[in-house]
């Protein structure tokens, strides 16, 4: 008998969904009602559990045949003339290069200028993988154009490959391919794909530098501690001089002496803490906790949250947009955001509509996104939902900018704080010794010392 997949309310207004067998849709939907269940969708659904879709196919089975053979030029021999110097070298050394997110939005760039150009999607991605310089990626398209060509959708194979495809460029895929508008679905998953770029530019401007800084300090610290100080007092000790190093120097330099004796008490209790937090975090309760640190955690907490709400309203926006209900946008929104926050949230304002509640409750009562977000939304609900969110996803990117420029405002003068903090303990514990020998005090002690 045949296998669906259901959805229903129960009389307590919580949304389930399970699976079920029956000989038909029909006696399916009965059977959910005697049990007090109000079905919402019932599928029916292929077998295709047996499929092991987190393996790539044809990916694996290159890399298992470039491995007896040792190389790549039996599978390259026919497009060796396209390439360049540099793919000559790595295939004949069978190094694979790594798939890059610039990859990735040229890959679409080109797709997308093909489609418009009316090219179907067997002689696009044919047309792609022959000017694809990245090996990894072109193997990857290859499995994509096998997919296409025995009648599947380009959304199912890129599946397979989540490692190298993000989960919303997925979606918008898939959202174009079921509602036909593909090439609209191309051109904003080249505008996120920008945006994704351009926000992470951002992001290691602010932290590179100053992490860099701090770390820097911090070597030179212990360096010159463990070099410089015991030459100086070696220094006294060769001529006799009875004077000695400061008392913060000697202490740090004996702190240093023992760190470096007991290093791998240090290490070990280092790693144990690292490995316990890492376990924690893989329960239930520390998963919570941890991605509610992350919108709650000082400086980078309220971006975080901006962003994962953008990516959710952004694709919202591009399912409604096609016709598509705004429970079942939630639902198929939901899988680009990874936090369980909001996640839980999601899952509310899907429970919310099918009992006739607001489904823009769950989100004002985290009390994480701003009042105007939440205003723009109940207004939109009234008027025109799509036009409005197009307008408040504007808003956002504004608000996510004017938020990445307070933390580039706050971030260096907290880094310029510690780092004054370590230089004065620096010049105070290796610069005044240092002086002290310039100045030649220490000589007069040791001439006295011989009269």
């Amino acid at each position: 008998m045949p296998t669906y997949i259901y959805k229903a309310v129960t009389k307590q207004g919580q949304v389930v969904k399970n699976r079920i067998t029956e000989s038909s849709k029909i006696n399916c939907i009965k059977k959910l009602k005697r049990n007090d269940l109000n079905p919402i969708s019932v599928v029916q659904t292929l077998r295709l559990e047996k499929r092991e879709k987190k393996k790539p196919r044809n990916f694996r089975k290159s890399n298992s045949e470039l491995q007896k053979i040792g190389t790549q030029r039996v599978r390259d021999s026919k497009k060796t003339s396209h390439r360049g110097i540099r793919e000559k070298i790595l295939s004949a050394l069978s190094i694979e290069r790594k798939i890059s997110s610039r990859d990735i939005r040229i890959f679409t760039q080109n797709f997308y200028l093909l489609k418009k150009a009316n090219f179907n999607n067997v002689h696009a991605l044919s047309t792609v993988m022959e000017n694809t310089e990245n090996p990894s990626l072109r193997l990857v398209i290859e499995d994509i154009l096998y997919g296409v060509e025995a009648g599947e959708f380009m959304h199912t194979t890129m599946e397979y490959y989540s490692n190298v495809f993000p989960y919303i460029y997925i979606n918008l895929i898939k959202v174009g391919e079921l509602s036909g508008s593909l090439d609209l679905s191309l051109k904003q998953a080249i505008k996120y794909l920008d945006e994704s770029e351009a926000l992470r530019t951002k992001l290691k401007r602010i932290l590179i530098p100053n992490i860099g800084m701090f770390i820097g300090i911090i070597i030179m610290l212990f360096v010159c501690v463990i070099v410089g100080v015991p030459a100086i007092q070696g220094i006294f000790e060769q001529l006799g001089s009875t004077d000695e190093l400061p008392a913060i120097t000697i202490w740090f330099a004996g702190v240093v002496d023992f760190l470096m004796k007991t290093w791998y008490v240090w290490f070990t209790l280092i790693a144990a803490v690292i490995i316990g937090v890492v376990l924690y975090i893989r329960t239930p309760t520390g998963r919570y906790r941890f991605d509610k640190f992350k919108y709650t955690m000082p400086i980078f907490g309220q971006l975080i949250y901006l962003i994962d709400f953008s990516r959710l309203l952004k694709n919202m926006l591009l399912n409604l947009q096609n016709g598509i209900r705004i429970q079942d946008a939630l639902d198929v929104s939901k899988s680009v955001i990874s936090n369980n926050i909001m996640l839980s949230m999601i899952d509310l304002s899907i429970n919310n509509i099918y009992v006739g509640k607001s489904w823009i409750e769950p989100f004002e009562q985290a009390n994480f996104s701003n009042p105007m977000t939440v205003e723009m939304l109940k207004i939109g609900m009234k008027t025109d939902l799509p036009e409005m969110m197009d307008k408040l996803v504007e808003y956002m990117d504004i608000d996510i900018d004017n938020t990445l420029e307070k933390i580039m405002k706050v971030l260096p003068e907290i880094a310029y704080a510690v780092v004054g903090v370590v230089l004065i303990f620096f010049v105070v514990v290796v610069l005044v010794p240092c002086i002290q020998v310039y100045m030649g005090g220490f000589l007069f002690s040791a001439y006295s010392d011989y009269i």
